[in-house]
Order: structure tokens, then C-alpha cells, then sequence
């Protein structure tokens, strides 16, 4: 007979000895499981600015699509999130539907870094990326900007849309203040100067610990109390651990662009208010006038879709597409759902506007 908490004892019983089956097994399987890395697709280093890399990836055919396609990501992980494994990445799908793909990787600034600016990411290290593929290509360059990367690319956009052919932005920001972005409410009340002045480049561990403690329960315990059930499952167990790598493979962020940043965008909320400074120029959405797709994730607690919805009305584009996609912040590039969605989308948007 079952107790008011709909279980009884021989139920307990068997659910105890089922775990210690499973972590039995998984003790013997441990061992067999080799150190996993990501990035799945073969790669080429095309150019280069001091640590700032852009590799364009190799796929199995030539690609089919003459403009080059050159993903910006943030600066706080590594770029790789896109091309995480052979059955998680958006690369290897936009190479199978005949384009040829680019990333920028940012590299790992050390204290040589510290006073690099807003202005020498986008107008030094973004646009000698685009200029070296505008020269090889002969003509403009697509540009699909990804979280911080997709508000680098939208600033950029503003400021030389000449060389663009398209946009497109995933998981990016407009309205860094609305009242569901928690991550905005802590940058607003952090007193920059003060941290950048004393720690000069911000340490990656920091970062990490501020992003979990979003969800403390969910990314401190819950997962790992999780890791139980795949304790048995080689390949589960290998994706765990390649995701976990991933989250904690972070570099450092330079001290000056930290400070631009968090002030710029999260306390003022600039791209709001046409008051983005890159160097000389100032940031205006409304000289957006290519063609943009902005992608978002419905159930994202770092960029909450109203945030980037925000974006709508705000460029100068009268070629304005959404899209939504169910899943969070890391799962529109690597869910079984966002792997068969998205890249075709993007595919298909970038088709129709193709010469």
C-alpha cells in the first residue's frame, strides 16, 4: 500500500539499491572515458591581429555561396559554443547548406590587453576581419553577431554598414534594462571604476561565479545531483563534461572594455538612447538600414526576449525579421530542436536576400 507521499518502503528500497547499481557502474565506466575537448569542424587560420584569430572552417564540400558568412561571438567565453561536437553544431549544418563560414576568436587577453577599448574590438579587430574578407571575397560580408557579439555587430553595422551585406544577431540585447534581466539589475549597481582600478583585466573565475549564481539551485546542485542518472551512459556522461568544459575554459576580459561596456550599455542602456561612444563616432540604430534577422531565445535568462525585441522599430532596416526559438540561452545552438531549426532559417533568410 502506498503512503500519503505515494511510496512506500519496498519502493524506497528498490530506488536505493537501483542507485547503487549505477554508481557502481559508473565507477567501472569513469575510467574509460578520455579528456573531451570541442570543436568539431576542422579549421584554418586565415589572419591574424596580435591574439585575435580568424579561422575559417573546412567542410566536407566547397561552399556553394560566394559572401562569406563571419560569426562574431562574446568576449566572455570561447566561440566554440556553435561548433561544440559533431551532433551540436550549427557550423557544420551552415557548411552543409553550402556556406562558407568564418569565426572571430577572441583569444585570451593577459595584462598586455588591459587598456584595449570598445573601439579597437569593433574598428580594429572586427573591420580588419571583414576588410581581409571583403578582399578575398570581392564584395560585402554577412555577419550573424551572437550574444555580446550580436551588440558588437549591430554597433558595427551602425557605424560601417558599407561593407555588410546582411545581419544577423542571436540571443543579442537592445534594452539592457528590462525589469526580467536580472544580470542587468546586479551591472547597474556595481561600482566599475572601482573593481576595473583594482583588479585591472576582470578574472574569468568572476565572471563564471556571477553567471551561476543566476540560477544557484539550478547550475550549483541541480545538474550535478543529475550527473547520477548518466553516471552509466559513456556518451552522456562525455557530453556532460565537454559542456562543462566549455563553461569554464574562460578568458579574462580587458580591464577597458569592461568598464565601457558594463557603463555604456547596462548602466546608461546606450543602444536605447543612441548613446553608444566607439571612440569618435557615436552609435546610432537608426543608420541600420541592411537587412537584419534577429533570432532569440524564449526561455533565455540572460538576455530575455523582451530584450532583444527591443530591437524592432529602433534600426532603420524596413527589412526587419524575428524569430523565436524555444529553449535557453545555450540551448539555441546545441538542442536537438535548435540544430534543426535554426541553421535552416538562417539559411533561408540569407537565401532570399542573396544576389
Amino acid at each position: 500500500m502506498k503512503g500519503p507521499l505515494g511510496f512506500n518502503a519496498e519502493d524506497l528500497l528498490q530506488e536505493t539499491l537501483a542507485m547503487q547499481r549505477k554508481l557502481l557502474d559508473g565507477l567501472k565506466l569513469l575510467p574509460s572515458v578520455d579528456d573531451v575537448d570541442y570543436g568539431a569542424t576542422a579549421r584554418e587560420e586565415v589572419w591574424r591581429d596580435g591574439k585575435v584569430v580568424l579561422y575559417r572552417f573546412v567542410g566536407a564540400d566547397a561552399p556553394a555561396r560566394r559572401t562569406p558568412l563571419l560569426i562574431v561571438y562574446a568576449l566572455v567565453n570561447r566561440p566554440y559554443m556553435v561548433d561544440l561536437q559533431e551532433d551540436r553544431s550549427l557550423v557544420q549544418r551552415l557548411l552543409a547548406l553550402g556556406h562558407d563560414v568564418y569565426v572571430l576568436d577572441w583569444g585570451y587577453p593577459d595584462r598586455s590587453e588591459r587598456y584595449q577599448t570598445l573601439e579597437d574590438y569593433l574598428l580594429r579587430y572586427v573591420d580588419g576581419a571583414v576588410d581581409h574578407l571583403q578582399a578575398q571575397s570581392g564584395g560585402p560580408v554577412n555577419m550573424l553577431g551572437i550574444c555580446q557579439g550580436g551588440v558588437f555587430a549591430l554597433c558595427y553595422a551602425a557605424l560601417r554598414q558599407h561593407k555588410l551585406a546582411n545581419l544577423i544577431t542571436m540571443v543579442t540585447p537592445v534594452d539592457f534594462q528590462t525589469p526580467d534581466n536580472m544580470l542587468s539589475h546586479w551591472a547597474r549597481h556595481v561600482d566599475v571604476d572601482l573593481l576595473v582600478d583594482t583588479l585591472g583585466n576582470i578574472p574569468a573565475d568572476l565572471m563564471n561565479a556571477s553567471y551561476l549564481m543566476l540560477k544557484p539551485f539550478r547550475l550549483n546542485v541541480q545538474k550535478y545531483v543529475g550527473l547520477l542518472d548518466i553516471l552509466d551512459d559513456k556518451a552522456a556522461l562525455e557530453d556532460f563534461l565537454r559542456m562543462e568544459k566549455w563553461i569554464f575554459d574562460s578568458p579574462d576580459l580587458a580591464g577597458e572594455t569592461f568598464r565601457d561596456f558594463i557603463k555604456q550599455f547596462y548602466q546608461a542602456n546606450g543602444l536605447m538612447h543612441d548613446g553608444v561612444r566607439v571612440g569618435e563616432d557615436t552609435v546610432t540604430l537608426s543608420q541600420v538600414t541592411l537587412p537584419v534577422l534577429n533570432i532569440y531565445a524564449e526561455q533565455d535568462h540572460l538576455v530575455p526576449p523582451d530584450a532583444s525585441r527591443a530591437m524592432r522599430g529602433r534600426i532603420g532596416s524596413t527589412d526587419y525579421t524575428e524569430s523565436s526559438f524555444r529553449g535557453g540561452h545555450i540551448g539555441i545552438y546545441v538542442s536537438g530542436r535548435a540544430q534543426r531549426e535554426v541553421p535552416g532559417t538562417i539559411a533561408d533568410w540569407l537565401k532570399e536576400r542573396s544576389a
